[in-house]
């Protein structure tokens, strides 16, 4: 089965823990540090995690500038953050909320249904659009294209990374910044490769086996749904649904190689969890890498 079908209708239950804005606080400071993208009139916490106004430049600019000149055209590209592997747009829309201009990317036409429906509810404008990061085709540059949870790890062979990371190389706008998680090899070797997950809840449970291929470093992980359906019986019925994934596990050597053949420049690494620098037992990676010139 296809991933990100029937799971798409319970994502949000069971990533209701997912820390999407502190994620979202967090890679906001690391785009004022190192990008070139600015949000417009909201907060950010700062390093010391207090509000401080943002810079407000971007849109006071904007607003002295003919909305259809070349000028505020090129600032509206510098501003825009793009976001590959949106799901159902929990960070999209946490990072909206902190004032940017947002663009959301899945290939699951399931997991976008559920983000508009909520975008609608929340009031938010955020445009999403159903495609392959392998096949990224954007009607202008982004000064900011990030990417969380993991989505780049379902890139599992060396072509399709580079042939992604090419293609946000080439809708970058110059100078702008290209921000993306991965699961290390560590991570599915070590600590969840041939381990098996379930968590049961009232409407819904799942069983999550998880199978690492050491020559390949590939984790398939079969999961199996249980979903409670809406019956007018006094019984409750469940339905089964099995979807299959499979991610590749890297080492920050592999995706720094990655980056530079895609014609950016690696600026760091940052280990997602404690913010330091990263270390051998480090499950996911922030990587920073910037856009120098197109080939």
């Amino acid at each position: 089965m296809e991933a990100y079908t029937d799971f798409a209708k319970v994502y949000d239950e069971f990533m209701d823990e997912t820390p999407y804005h502190d994620w979202a606080v967090y890679i906001s400071q690391l785009i004022s540090r190192y990008g070139i993208s600015a949000p417009y009139k909201k907060n950010v916490a700062d390093d010391n995690g207090s509000e401080d106004e943002t810079i407000e430049g971007a849109e006071t600019l904007e607003e002295s500038l003919d909305e259809d000149s070349e000028e505020a055209l090129l600032l509206q590209e510098k501003n825009l953050v793009v976001e590959l592997g949106c799901g159902t747009g929990s960070f999209t829309e946490e990072m909206a909320n902190l004032g940017y201009d947002m663009i959301g990317i899945d290939n699951s036409g399931d997991m976008l249904g559920i983000a508009r429906q909520k975008m609608e509810k929340a009031g938010l404008d955020i445009m999403y659009l159903e495609q392959d990061m392998c096949e990224l085709d954007l009607f202008c540059t982004a000064g900011t294209i990030v990417s969380v949870c993991d989505s780049v790890n379902y890139l599992i062979e060396d072509e399709q990374v580079r042939k992604a990371f090419t293609k946000v190389n080439n809708y970058l706008y110059p100078g702008g910044l290209f921000l993306f998680d991965f699961n290390t090899l560590h991570k599915y070797r070590d600590v969840i490769g041939d381990v098996t997950i379930a968590e049961n809840r009232e409407d819904c449970s799942f069983i999550w086996e998880n199978f690492f291929d050491v020559d390949t470093n590939i984790n398939e992980y079969d999961l199996t749904l249980f979903v409670k359906k809406e019956t007018d019986g006094a019984e409750d019925l469940f339905e089964r649904s099995i979807e299959t994934h499979l991610q590749r596990g890297y080492t920050l050597d592999e995706m720094k190689a990655f980056v530079e053949q895609a014609g950016m420049t690696f600026i760091k690494a940052i280990d997602a969890d404690t913010h330091e620098e990263p270390t051998e037992n480090s499950e996911r990676i922030y990587v920073l890498a910037r856009e120098h010139g197109k080939a």
